[in-house]
């Protein structure tokens, strides 16, 4: 299994007398390898509610933004523009869709 990790994961593993095989992605690699790490924290969040699977899922947001050369500020004057467009969740509204069969 190959897997994208945290950088002091190995170093974490081997004092605890873990042996460990590592390499250093190429950009092609890591790119896939963030957008799998997200998929992985969304569905720890999902399972667990944890705060700490938020921040994980954040932490990986600012690697991809990094990755891609999209500062953090840029996404969030986006996430802003489509509040105000769009405004946010705090209604709580459920759409519910009838389809035509």
């Amino acid at each position: 299994m190959k897997k994208l990790v945290r950088d002091k994961i190995p170093e974490i593993m081997i004092k605890k007398g873990e042996t460990t095989v590592t390499y250093k992605a190429k950009d092609k690699e890591y790119s896939q390898r963030l957008r799998e790490k997200l998929k992985e924290e969304l569905l720890e969040f999902l399972e667990s509610d944890e705060t700490e699977e938020l921040a994980d899922i954040l932490e990986v947001m600012y690697a991809i933004c990094e990755d891609k050369w999209i500062s953090m500020e840029d996404v969030e004057k986006i996430r802003k523009k489509k509040k105000e467009e769009k405004w946010w969740f705090e209604k709580r509204i459920i759409l519910t869709i009838n389809s035509k069969n």
